[in-house]
């Protein structure tokens, strides 16, 4: 497709951004990749996503489908994860499009890809090819386990990365098998290791004037992620399993029931646990000789014998709202909110997390940016692009080719 409408982040206010000027090649699917090239459009970059005329992005048929009254249904999940792109098509198996990518590189700072490690150079299109047409250029490769490795050639999803960095294991609950988190947090990982990657590589090529590759695997970023496990198997051999909603040492930390929900506690501290006792009227708890010290509650008998049924007295004639209020700005207690009311909370839309973006001519409100900076502002946020929106505009004011010159690349099947 070689469609051609104005970016929508290609205003002034994109030109503004801190990472306005930069070029990045976006040759990714679903998630892994999307997602880290998306937070760099989202900062200023302009992002060309990639796809092949006849086999995009088959995120873009993921749920939830918007129709809109005179276009086209499309896709929340794909909107959501490639906003502020510029889409052009082109063929990476024909000999034109390979050509025409490495044209593409020669003015790109970076190329993303989420390819099983090896297809780029079955392709003629791996790095060491690309970087003889712009040695500047930071290529970041995210994959399941990789680019090097036993396993580097295997296939991964997030599932995979879930399992075999080890979350898989640790989540759940003791009695019961173990859980995959409720999220595609291997690729969301991944996408965000690749993002700081990235920007580190791109200040080495400030310095230098070399591009390398940085390379993420879901695994790798998985492993990172189970926060004690590692070091208390390898200095006292204990292997982290499901613990459900409680931590391994800390105590009271976790989900507690109150009158119409579940709440978080965390008032383990000795200070946090005297503002606790005062708080529902009873202080002389505070200095109980069973539960008076931040060690005493962490002994798990104690904390199942007496803290725990403590606390769900006290909580229990609340309700989550109540509990909030209650602890205030004192004790660590927040409502464990379903999605519904963490999209309506009002804390949400003053830190402008729930924004309107177009999808097929309707307004949708999906995640913002988490990254707020003083010096700029809130972020614009654009629309997702169609397959090959930008193909003619960026072949011509990228490449400099003309109409004719695009029409013949469209008639041999490049783009």
């Amino acid at each position: 497709m070689t469609g051609d409408t104005k970016a929508e982040g290609g205003d002034a206010q994109a030109r503004s951004r801190p990472l306005s000027g930069l070029v990045v090649l976006d040759i990714t699917r679903v998630v892994a990749g999307p997602f880290c090239s998306m937070l760099l459009a989202d900062l200023g970059a302009d992002v060309i996503k990639v796809e092949h005329p006849d086999d995009p992005d088959y995120a873009r048929t993921f749920p939830p489908m918007v129709a809109g009254k005179e276009e086209a249904p499309e896709s929340a999940f794909f909107s959501q994860f490639n906003r502020n792109k510029r889409g052009i098509t082109v063929n990476l198996k024909s000999v034109d499009g390979k050509d025409l990518l490495k044209q593409l590189v020669r003015h790109a700072d970076v190329l993303v890809e989420n390819f099983r490690p090896g297809t780029m150079e079955k392709l003629g299109l791996g790095y060491e090819e690309l970087r003889l047409c712009n040695p500047r250029l930071v290529y970041t490769a995210i994959s399941g386990f990789g680019r090097t490795g036993p396993n580097a050639s295997r296939p991964a999803f997030d599932n995979t990365g879930q399992a075999v960095g080890g979350l898989w294991s640790m989540n759940g609950y003791a009695d019961r098998p173990p859980v995959r988190v409720g999220t595609i947090i291997g690729d969301l990982a991944a996408s965000l290791y690749a993002t700081i990657g990235t920007l580190a590589a791109l200040r080495t090529v400030e310095r230098t004037g070399e591009g390398q590759v940085v390379d993420v695997s879901q695994q790798d970023s998985i492993l990172t992620l189970t926060e004690n496990a590692v070091v208390r198997y390898t200095t006292r051999g204990e292997v982290a399993g499901p613990l459900g909603n409680d931590h391994p040492f800390v105590r009271p930390y976790g989900q507690f029931p109150c009158r119409d929900g579940y709440v978080f506690f965390g008032g383990y501290t000795d200070k946090f646990w005297r503002l606790t006792c005062e708080m529902f009227g009873e202080p002389h708890l505070a200095n109980d000789p069973e539960i008076d010290t931040m060690e005493k509650r962490f002994d798990p008998d104690v904390a199942e014998r007496r803290v725990r049924p403590l606390l769900e007295r006290w909580f229990s004639a609340y309700g989550k709202a109540e509990l909030e209020a209650m602890a205030g700005d004192r004790v660590p207690l927040s409502a464990i909110r379903t999605v519904p009311e963490v999209v309506e909370d009002p804390h949400v839309t003053a830190r402008n997390m729930i924004v309107e973006i177009p999808v097929a001519g309707e307004s949708v409100r999906m995640f913002g940016s988490p990254i707020k900076l003083s010096g700029t502002g809130e972020i614009p946020l654009g629309r997702a692009p169609m397959p090959g929106e930008h193909t003619r505009s960026i072949l011509a004011d990228l490449l400099g080719l003309d109409d004719a010159a695009i029409q013949r690349l469209v008639d041999k099947g490049a783009v």
